[in-house]
């Protein structure tokens, strides 16, 4: 980059909102980004533009999740007037860097309304209750873009468009969000868990920790399928559901990390659960701690273990059929023809 252009670029980044509210009018800021559709102004939520610097990068850079382009403010005020040469794009920034500076926007007034403190259980069920189905939502693409594509029965998951995220350096964020319901052996919510999501759904979203879980969730798991004689355990949503895939209606289980996962409470009704490791420490320490907690309680564990590091990785760097294969030849014979079709 030259000098000039370094030095408008980093002039442009100090107004990096200034520059979003007027080249890329049809996109709106969540967070610490101006969300639009892409470079050419065009409404939508796949191009996201860093508007502070922080320690993912400086102020200005942009990405659009939906074609891989990247670049700064001067790139911005080239493609969104449609200028090909830099001497235009150039004079444009010097006439804009010359413009007053816009009073900031007046902040709607604020509601009364009585919230429920961060994290509790009820803050949970409340989140809980605002998202939407998940058929037809971005989290629908995120799982699919994972190569789940059975998802019936999953009305604990769900999808909230602008999902609060509070990171540790900055000022709250909104993301697309798949929210997960954590429920006890009644079926009560306890809790949720929240994966924030890119803006166009196609992988988490670009947060430090797109991952956390608000509520009580000790002895809880996110329960997908009825409870039967027969269900399977994990971590993770996603591979659980990838477990899923080559066994439909086996009930399932995720319990969202490896301490809670040996500390699940078992259906009156289980019999034989299947505890599916993720292939790490940790997740050996709590396939041993559950083998152990289920055979006090007269309930036959079988360990289900990935070949790379969990079932999702499986299904995508595999495909469906070795997933399936190395799935089949790990559980009792009598629950291949219950809940795995043979057919190719």
């Amino acid at each position: 980059m030259s000098g000039i252009a370094h030095d408008l670029s980093r002039r442009l980044a100090d107004r990096a909102e200034a520059v979003c509210r007027h080249y890329l009018s049809n996109g709106r800021r969540e967070g610490r980004y101006w969300l639009v559709g892409d470079i050419r102004n065009t409404p939508g939520r796949s191009l996201f533009v860093r508007l502070h610097t922080s320690a993912k990068g400086p102020a200005g850079k942009w990405t659009d999740a939906a074609t891989g382009e990247h670049g700064d403010l001067l790139d911005i005020i080239r493609g969104s007037l449609g200028l090909l040469d830099f001497a235009d794009a150039a004079k444009e920034a010097r006439t804009f860097l010359s413009l007053p500076h816009p009073e900031p926007e007046p902040s709607a007034p604020r509601r009364c309304v009585t919230s429920a403190p961060p994290g509790s259980v009820e803050a949970a069920r409340r989140l809980f209750a605002m998202s939407q189905p998940l058929a037809g939502t971005l989290a629908e693409t995120y799982l699919r873009r994972r190569g789940i594509t059975l998802l019936h029965g999953t009305g604990n998951l769900r999808f909230h468009p602008r999902c609060y995220y509070k990171p540790d350096d900055g000022p709250t964020e909104t993301w697309p969000a798949m929210i997960a319901a954590v429920t006890d052996l009644s079926g009560r919510i306890t809790g949720v868990h929240r994966t924030w999501l890119a803006p166009d759904g196609s992988d988490k979203a670009p947060v430090t920790t797109p991952r956390k879980a608000m509520g009580d969730l000790l002895g809880s798991t996110v329960r997908i399928g009825e409870p039967d004689s027969v269900m399977a355990a994990g971590e993770g949503i996603e591979t659980m559901l990838s477990l899923r895939q080559v066994l439909p209606d086996i009930p399932i289980m995720p319990a969202l990390s490896a301490a809670h996962l040996a500390a699940i409470l078992f259906p009156p009704s289980l019999r034989r659960l299947y505890i599916v490791r993720d292939n790490d420490p940790a997740g050996d320490a709590a396939r041993d701690t559950l083998i152990e907690r289920a055979n006090a309680g007269g309930i036959e564990a079988i360990p289900l273990s990935p070949a790379l590091g969990d079932f999702n990785e499986d299904l995508q760097r595999l495909g469906f059929d070795v997933l399936r294969t190395g799935v089949r030849v790990q559980l009792a014979p009598e629950d291949v023809a219950r809940f795995m079709s043979l057919a190719p």
